[in-house]
């Protein structure tokens, strides 16, 4: 099964400060057909103003992924973390039994452009956890990046699900084929243009992937995209 969402597809809201699109239902956007993939439950790209940000709020169970396409963002969490995201960096935060964090555009300028990640976890509760993978524009070409997984190693953050997370950069006319060992997989594309099979995917697509033989991503233009393997 090989499932493509196109990006006009998405749900969308706005506000002032804030332009998103939902890959699946959140907030005031409902979709049942649209309620996530496997333990992939929200996949939203935002546009923040300058300014403007999400106040102090909580969450509990989930493990949740901010990468920022453009600008930096700044988080501040219940944990004592503070830190300003440049683009090209990829935040980690496992909520677990409790945290509360702010996420403001760290410019006062110009928005920030991010993708806001949910992943449910396996377990309830436990600690929350933090962390960051520092990729900027050094993430390397024609290869996928390990970043999380569910068993922890020297190049991956370990996370509360069996899945992993990758970051894919990929030159014209190159091809990757995604790894075996996981049923199932969500591409979502972060900028370019991609083939996969009969597909065609650009910026803001994204394709879920199930039970299919090995499949092979081909760049048509300069690419880069964020692959979740999933049980």
């Amino acid at each position: 099964m090989i499932k493509k969402l196109p990006s006009l597809e998405r749900g969308h809201t706005q506000f002032d400060w804030l332009d998103s699109r939902h890959s699946f239902s959140f907030g005031e956007y409902h979709d049942p057909e649209q309620m996530g993939f496997r333990s992939l439950r929200v996949i939203n790209e935002d546009i923040v103003a300058p300014g403007g940000g999400f106040g102090t709020h909580p969450h509990r169970d989930a493990e949740i992924f901010t990468y920022v396409i453009k600008g930096s963002l700044q988080h501040r969490d219940s944990m004592g973390n503070e830190s300003v995201i440049p683009a090209g960096n990829l935040q980690y935060m496992s909520a677990g039994s409790g945290v509360q964090h702010s996420e403001f555009n760290a410019s006062d300028k110009e928005p920030v452009h991010l993708l806001q990640i949910w992943l449910l976890p396996n377990v309830s509760g436990g600690d929350p956890r933090y962390a960051e993978k520092e990729m900027g524009t050094n993430a390397k070409s024609n290869t996928l990046t390990p970043l999380f997984s569910g068993k922890e190693s020297a190049e991956t953050v370990a996370i509360r699900q069996n899945a992993e997370i990758a970051f894919g950069k990929l030159d014209p006319d190159h091809r990757l084929g995604l790894p075996h060992g996981y049923a199932y997989h969500w591409i979502q594309v972060v900028r370019g243009n991609l083939r996969i099979l009969d597909e065609k995917l650009v910026a803001g697509d994204g394709l879920a992937i199930a039970d299919s033989p090995q499949l092979v991503i081909t760049a048509l233009e300069p690419s880069e995209f964020i692959v979740f393997h999933l049980q």
